[in-house]
């Protein structure tokens, strides 16, 4: 059963402030509980000799050995209760009471309390305030909700235990069963991270699913559920889309790298198929768990409806499917039994006055053809067509070519015997095509994750100390915002940066342009000023003759600019050739969940504007940074558009991955961009700096 088998499968549970008052979440459960698990149950309750025919103890400690205790008491009293457990030798504790860290104050300070308690004794602990669990399996439902689930092969978890109850419900009545639920609520120490990681080693889970408001562990979730996706499908709904950037900080990285953006690109890393709505997330995990993936992405339509048929069609093309072009043999055959006046290419109309065998010929000889993946099933009804005896046609057909088959059977009562018939042999039934395609469309994105092949991230040589001495010094002086004086922090690490140095005097800045051949850039030095080009804190292209006097009308522009401006000087630097370079962005932004965000995308001055950036959780591997260069918009301006010359891609690659071990390598570091980074056919060099960090981590 796996490493959580005390809190879905125990021999014995015991319910802590089990009670027969009416009304009561204490009585419930155990009512839930005796309604039909296989083990032994036992009461819990020092104010009571007996509840409900069973023998109440005062204490875990006096009562029988136990594997899963469910404790339903005041949030005053839930921590000794949990002690008791570990000193009774308890597995598994599932925590109903709420009052803990949703409360804030005292209640985070109980949570605190009840998670030392359970690392103490090794407790695995579900919850605080949370609905309960159930498995299937042994028939045990230690929730308070109103109905247990149906045996299935799906495990859920859900960060509301209102949308267990509503699920469940609605679930019941669509013939939709699982194997475990669980309500997280809190989570204390149990989290979904672990809820994955075990049902990815169950057997009898064939999908997990999921509700989520936030993700504790964001690095461990996403190395876990990318191994456990190789073999099993994850489906999630993760709420707080229009949160996205709400803890941005300055920084362009900061500003495009938000919550929500991290939470996309860590699912996306795990493997995860994440859904938009709950008709989605069930539409998908119906179609995980019962039907085979394909082997091609190639779609067939067989209708007796040319309207829906066109419906089908539209979802294909919106999907990352294709309409199947059939084989010349196909076609032929098509033609030797359908009507003249039937379309025999895809989609394929075999018009009004379809009967059964028609259908079923149709659907046999196109799931034939090599070009088709999978195929839709969309029908009318009509008074010649028997619902019934086309869906046992259906499943026999699918069965014979073991491709997956959705159906599309439009009706109200006539469809529901012949659905259910079909959902019995894993294969859903759906009114609206456009879901139909969207289940075939999740079947082929899982197939791809399980086709990704990962690379363990590249471990550069670096000067560490170097670095750290940089920060050191920065932190020393107060300072937590570093720019173009710090550029040492990129050569310590692999990457180029333009021979230069910060000069705090026009006489210094002529020693520093005297040593590089040709003209030079200028850029004003201050972490108080951001954006240096908006104020005009930046010249290009300045001889040497000319380095006096623009570094005094640097320092006097970023002066009226902001007074108060901490102005440490003047960048000299060699000046980059722009002639057949592509400017672009690299950047790390901490995020509270997942840890540093790497993002790659179109820079200089048009990162703000374009916004055409691909993020990945760090730490990065070399096929992570490259997919990357290739997801951006701009990605024909780096392979050589209109006929420009390609840049040098792989230096691109190379510097994210540096930059993402920088990033893993010092957790003081908050944000930080290179902009531009500019990619010339021969190279990449990091032309300016930019990061903060928290003077706390150093």
């Amino acid at each position: 059963m796996g490493r959580l088998s005390a809190v879905f499968a125990p021999d014995r549970v015991a319910v802590v402030g089990a009670t027969d008052r009416e009304g009561s979440v204490g009585r419930a459960i155990l009512e839930n509980l005796d309604s039909g698990f296989v083990g032994d149950v036992i009461a819990v309750n020092p104010n009571r000799d007996e509840v409900l025919g069973h023998e109440c103890y005062d204490a875990l400690t006096d009562a029988p050995a136990t594997d899963l205790a469910v404790v339903v008491v005041p949030p005053q009293v839930a921590v000794p209760v949990v002690r008791d457990a570990g000193e009774a030798g308890v597995d598994a504790a599932v925590v109903i009471t709420a009052g803990f860290g949703e409360s804030g104050g005292e209640g985070a300070t109980r949570e605190r309390e009840l998670a030392e308690v359970a690392a103490e004794y090794d407790i695995d602990l579900v919850g605080p305030n949370c609905l309960g669990v159930m498995n299937t399996g042994v028939d045990m439902n230690a929730t308070f909700g109103p109905e247990m689930a149906q045996p299935g092969n799906i495990s859920f978890m859900s960060q509301s235990g209102a949308f267990i109850t509503a699920v469940l419900d609605w679930a019941n009545d669509e013939g939709i069963g699982f194997r475990d639920v669980v309500s997280l609520g809190n989570k204390a120490v149990l989290d979904e991270t672990d809820f994955v990681d075990h049902w990815g080693g169950d057997d009898d889970t064939d999908v997990v699913i999921g509700y989520l408001e936030s993700i504790k562990r964001g690095r461990e979730f996403v190395d876990t559920a990318r191994e456990v996706t190789d073999d099993t499908p994850v489906v999630l709904v993760k709420s707080g889309r229009t949160d996205a950037g709400a803890h941005a900080a300055s920084s362009h990285t900061g500003a495009i790298a938000g919550s929500e953006a991290a939470y996309e690109a860590g699912l996306e890393q795990a493997g995860v198929l994440r859904a938009d709505s709950v008709e989605e997330l069930f539409d998908w995990s119906r179609v995980l768990a019962d039907q085979p993936l394909p082997d091609a992405d190639g779609v067939a339509v067989v209708t007796n409806a040319g309207g829906p048929g066109v419906l089908a069609t539209d979802a294909i093309g919106d999907a990352d499917l294709e309409l199947a072009s059939f084989a010349d043999d196909t076609v032929e055959e098509l033609q030797s039994f359908l009507p003249d006046n039937a379309n025999v290419f895809n989609p394929v109309d075999i018009i009004g006055d379809a009967n059964v065998e028609r259908f079923a010929r149709t659907l046999d000889t196109v799931l034939g053809d090599p070009n088709v993946g999978s195929a839709v099933v969309v029908s009318a009804p009509t008074a010649i067509l028997s619902f019934d005896d086309l869906a046992e046609e259906i499943v026999d057909t699918q069965a014979k070519h073991d491709l997956p088959v959705v159906s599309c059977l439009m009706g109200g009562e006539r469809s529901e015997a012949p659905a259910a018939a079909m959902s019995e042999h894993g294969i859903p039934n759906y009114f609206d095509p456009a879901r139909a395609v969207s289940g075939l469309d999740a079947l082929s994105d899982y197939r791809e994750i399980r086709e990704r092949e990962y690379d363990q991230p590249r471990e550069f040589d670096v000067d560490r100390e170097r670095v750290r001495e940089i920060l050191t010094e920065a932190a020393d002086s107060g300072e937590n915002r570093i720019g173009v004086e710090a550029m040492e922090i990129l050569d310590a690490y692999g990457i180029d940066t333009p021979t230069g140095e910060v000069a705090t005097s026009p006489h210094e800045a002529l020693d520093v342009a005297r040593g590089i051949d040709g003209p030079v850039a200028m850029k004003i030095v201050s972490p108080d000023i951001l954006h240096k080009s908006d104020i005009g804190g930046v010249k290009v292209g300045v001889e040497f003759n000319d380095v006096y006097d623009a570094y005094e009308d640097l320092v006097t522009r970023a002066r009226n600019y902001q007074p108060d401006a901490d102005v440490l000087g003047v960048q000299v630097q060699e000046l980059v050739d722009l002639d057949d370079a592509v400017e672009t962005i690299v950047g790390v932004n901490r995020d509270p969940q997942f840890g540093p965000l790497v993002m790659f995308g179109l820079g200089g001055i048009f990162v703000e504007v374009m916004e055409d950036t691909s993020l990945r959780v760090a730490p990065v591997g070399e096929s992570e940074a490259r997919q990357m260069t290739e997801e951006i918009q701009s990605a024909p301006l780096l392979r050589g558009a209109r006929g420009r010359e390609p840049v040098d891609v792989d230096a691109v690659v190379e510097t994210v991955q540096r930059l993402s071990q920088l990033a893993t390598d010092f957790p003081a570091i908050l944000e930080l961009d290179v902009n531009p980074l500019v990619v010339q056919p021969d190279g990449a060099t990091a032309v300016d700096l930019r990061l903060t960090t928290d003077l706390e981590e150093l």
